[in-house]
Parts: C-alpha cells; sequence; structure tokens
C-alpha cells in the first residue's frame, strides 16, 4: 500500500512519530513536508518554523529509524499547496491527525472530481502531554513541554535566529494565554 502524509514537523515530536508509525504500518510512506512559502500558511499561530532544509534533515533522520524498523520505504516531498501530491493516483491512504482529518476529505472530493478513487483516511489520535494537553510543535517551541510531552518550566523556548531569550519569553507568555487545546490543533 501507498501512503501519504504531510506536514511541517517543526519540531518532531511524538504526535507526529504516531502518525509516522501508522503510515509504516499501511505500507511504504511519501511523506510532504511543507516548503518555506507554504510552511506559515499552515499555522493557526504566528511562529518562527526553520528552514525547509533544516526540517528535511530532521524529518529524514526520523524516518530513516522507523522506516528500518517497519521494513519499508520512505519518500519526503516538497509541498507548496495544502493538498501537495495527495491527490495523485498512487497513493491508496492518507494518514492524518484528527484536526487535518477535513484535510484528507477534500483530498478524496479533489480525487473524485479527476476520477480517482479515494483514498482511505486513518485518523491518528492525538499523543497527550503529561500535563493532559495535547503535544504540539507550538508548545515544544514556547518552551512549555518537549518533544515527548514532558513539562519543561526552566525552559525559555525557541524563537527566530537572532532573537534573544528575553524577548522569547515574552512572546511565549503572550501567547500562550488561552492555553487550551486548539493551541496545538495547528501542528501537522
Amino acid at each position: 500500500m501507498n501512503v501519504a502524509l504531510g506536514g511541517t514537523f517543526d519540531p518532531v515530536h511524538d504526535g507526529h512519530r504516531a502518525l509516522f508509525r501508522r503510515a509504516f504500518e499501511l505500507g511504504d510512506a511519501t511523506v510532504g513536508l511543507t516548503s518555506d512559502g507554504l510552511a506559515p500558511k499552515t499555522r493557526r499561530e504566528d511562529r518562527y518554523v526553520r528552514p525547509y532544509d533544516q526540517r528535511h534533515r530532521d524529518l529524514d533522520g526520523e524516518l530513516t529509524a522507523l522506516a528500518d524498523e517497519y521494513d519499508r520505504d520512505y519518500e519526503i516531498r516538497k509541498i507548496d499547496d495544502p493538498t501537495g501530491f495527495a491527490p495523485e493516483p498512487q497513493f491508496d491512504a492518507i494518514v492524518v491527525s484528527p484536526e487535518t482529518e477535513t484535510g484528507g476529505k477534500r483530498i478524496n472530493e479533489i480525487r473524485r472530481d479527476d476520477g480517482v478513487e479515494p483514498l482511505d483516511i486513518e485518523v491518528v489520535d492525538h499523543v497527550y502531554a503529561e500535563d493532559g494537553e495535547i503535544i504540539s510543535s507550538t508548545r515544544i517551541v514556547r518552551g512549555e513541554i518537549d518533544e515527548h510531552g514532558a513539562l519543561t518550566p526552566d525552559r525559555a523556548g525557541r524563537g527566530a535566529p537572532g532573537e534573544t531569550d528575553a524577548e522569547t519569553a515574552s512572546g511565549a507568555a503572550d501567547t500562550s494565554a488561552d492555553g487550551g487545546p486548539e493551541a496545538g490543533a495547528d501542528d501537522a
């Protein structure tokens, strides 16, 4: 089975790893990685996203180990629009998170319009941090948790290059006021 999935993956965390594992359980995976132009457009919260080449390098490291574990092949492809390559006919399934399921349904509409069989949509549940909230890249970047969901109250977070620790901490305090589950919903 040929499986598609995609995201920004900055930084990769246990929620992403759950998506990757499900993809490799199903078959060989083609992983879409948002381009530098698309990545900021997919964020519900304005935050710094590392350049494509850095994200690609880290994603490749994650996928290599998992692909070996599952004896699967994978490919990383740059995506410049939200549906990416998933409408292409060679795919059988798409792995999504609960907040990106709508995107999977939209891809199936495009496939139907093009006379292509719809994808099986595999929804992988969220992975939760030790505080009971969703693990997300945004929370990691803010310094709230690490990639596994452990709380990191003494970490200031990660800002854009050249941003001082004080600016990062100030920005994290300003943007994390709601603390609700949708705070992590911008991570794929």
